[in-house]
Order: C-alpha cells, then sequence, then structure tokens
C-alpha cells in the first residue's frame, strides 16, 4: 500500500511539473506577444472646447455681461522600434474673453512642440536627444491698454536643443536630464526687439544660451482606483540654467492638467501654467489707474496662470 501511495505520489508530482511547465511557457509566450504589440507607433490626441457665458438684466447687485472660450488641441505620435523610441507631442492652446461692451481680449495662446528620440543604453536608461519649439499665435496686449503690444507670433519663440539621458520606468513617467543644452530667444517684431524685451539685446532679434536642462513628466489616464476612473492627470516641469550668465537662475516652467470625463463629451478641466525668467520684465501699473506706459517694467516675477472649464472633449 505504501509503495502504491509512493508510485502514485511521483506520477502525480510529475504530472504536475510538466502541467506547470507548459503554463510557464504559455505565459512567457503571451507576454512575447503582449511586448511585441507594443511595438510600432502609437497615436492619439484630444479636443478640448470650454464656454462661459453671464447675461444680466436689470441685475441691481451690478455686474457685466460676459463670454469666454477656451480651447485646446493635444496630440501626440510615439514611435516603439526594438531598443529605440521616438516620442512627438504638439499641444495648441487659445482663449477669448468678452465683458460688457469691451472687445474681446486674449486669455490663453500657446503652441508647443516637442519631438524626443531616445536609444536604449540599459534597464530603463536611454541615450537621448531633444528639440522644444514654444511660442504663441496672436498678438498680445497691455489690457486695459490695447494700443500697446508686448508680445506676438515668435516674440517671444524659443527653441531648446538638447543631448542627455532620459529615464523611462514606465509608459506615465520621464526624467530627461541634459548636461548639453542650447536655447534660441526669438523676437521677431522690431519694436519689441528695440526695447530689448524678453531678455535680448536691444536691436537684437535673437539670443543664445548654453546651460543644462532638466524636463520631468508624469502623465496618466488609465487609473484602476474607482474614484479615479474617470480622471486624467498630466504634469510637466522644465527647468533651465544658464551656465555662462547667472548660472543660479534657473528658468522654470511648470503646467499641469487635471481633467474629469462627466460623460462621452463632456468635461471639467483645470490648467495650470507657472513660469519664472528673470529676463523677462513684467509690466507694472505704477498709479494704480490701469494705466501701464510702454517699457514701464519692475524686474522679473512669478506669473502663474489658471483655466477652469466645463465643456465639450473629445479624445481619440
Amino acid at each position: 500500500m505504501k509503495t502504491k501511495f509512493i508510485v502514485c505520489s511521483l506520477l502525480f508530482l510529475g504530472f504536475s511539473m510538466s502541467t506547470f511547465s507548459q503554463v510557464t511557457e504559455a505565459e512567457k509566450k503571451l507576454r512575447a506577444l503582449t511586448a511585441d504589440s507594443t511595438q510600432g507607433w502609437k497615436t492619439g490626441g484630444l479636443l478640448n472646447i470650454s464656454l462661459a457665458q453671464t447675461s444680466l438684466t436689470n441685475w441691481a447687485s451690478g455686474g457685466q455681461n460676459s463670454f469666454a472660450v477656451n480651447g485646446l488641441f493635444s496630440v501626440f505620435a510615439n514611435l516603439k522600434k526594438g531598443k529605440s523610441r521616438w516620442d512627438n507631442s504638439l499641444d495648441v492652446g487659445y482663449g477669448l474673453l468678452k465683458q460688457g461692451k469691451e472687445s474681446f481680449r486674449k486669455t490663453d495662446d500657446k503652441f508647443d512642440f516637442l519631438s524626443k528620440y531616445g536609444r536604449e543604453a540599459f534597464k530603463n536608461f536611454y541615450y537621448a536627444g531633444l528639440v522644444n519649439l514654444k511660442t504663441q499665435m496672436a498678438p498680445g496686449y497691455n489690457y486695459p491698454n490695447d494700443s500697446v503690444q508686448i508680445s506676438t507670433w515668435f516674440a517671444p519663440g524659443y527653441l531648446l536643443l538638447a543631448f542627455g539621458m532620459d529615464y523611462k520606468p514606465t509608459a506615465y513617467f520621464s526624467a530627461f536630464i541634459s548636461p548639453l543644452t542650447g536655447k534660441l530667444t526669438f523676437v521677431n517684431d522690431r519694436t519689441l526687439s528695440n526695447e530689448g524685451a524678453f531678455g535680448v539685446t536691444p536691436g537684437k532679434k535673437m539670443m543664445s544660451e548654453f546651460g543644462g536642462y532638466i524636463r520631468v513628466i508624469y502623465s496618466k489616464s488609465d487609473f484602476k482606483s474607482e474614484i479615479l476612473k474617470s480622471v486624467s492627470f498630466t504634469t510637466k516641469v522644465d527647468l533651465f540654467t544658464n551656465y555662462l550668465k547667472n548660472p543660479q537662475n534657473i528658468v522654470v516652467n511648470w503646467e499641469n492638467l487635471i481633467g474629469f470625463k462627466v460623460n462621452k463629451f463632456i468635461s471639467v478641466s483645470i490648467i495650470t501654467d507657472l513660469i519664472y525668467d528673470d529676463k523677462i520684465m513684467i509690466p507694472f501699473d505704477k498709479n494704480g489707474d490701469g494705466k501701464i506706459a510702454q517699457g514701464e517694467a519692475v524686474g522679473s516675477k512669478v506669473q502663474f496662470k489658471e483655466i477652469l472649464g466645463v465643456g465639450f472633449a473629445y479624445k481619440f
């Protein structure tokens, strides 16, 4: 009886090991297939349009009629092939506000293109090169004085070329560090150029800098938690220091986008943008009367923008 038990046990153990081996091999093949399926191009994007409107008739407590519209168009095209990664993105934003009898005023204006190519060095680390172009599309004014133009297309414009290492442990996170970075600032407007706006030498339309650059991005829209299933979140931080002049003055650009999907086409979005650049002089209302003289400034300050919108959203 004891011998039969031992024989049966050995047969069962052998069968179990064989089955386990087959399952393990199947899992390996499935994982390999899944990994292979992520190769090639991955594309997508988001179109978001939000509206806000206030209408007052015989309103005793006062106020003004207003209408606001904000739009965001964001697309990406990423290529994964063997040990190579090529990520491309374009973000375009624009917003307008009209209050009372005033004409429409710009509240948002952004054009941001980025292309990054990386070749795997070792696990999760890539040798990488990055190109980033930022500017705006329409003139900006010193409101309420709409006769003083303070910005326009490629005034300013920023072109950044960087080479370094990219750390990508997951599809959601990337930390790019570049000790070799060239940055060009364009002021393609004669009046602003003559004023030396955005740090350029008065009369010049371009300024070059050489320094170090860090870009950290976290973006996720497939949270597993029931509470966060309808939430998408993206945060991007860009840091640049000029080795050749005032390296302690770090240029900061920090963007955040939080989206909450109400249904297939309606969403709530919060967009924030924080900028600090010691070369950008902020106009100052010295007399407190809402009038800012052209060229009047007190120095660099932290810039902050926040946009809250409810409207149409289409993800593709």
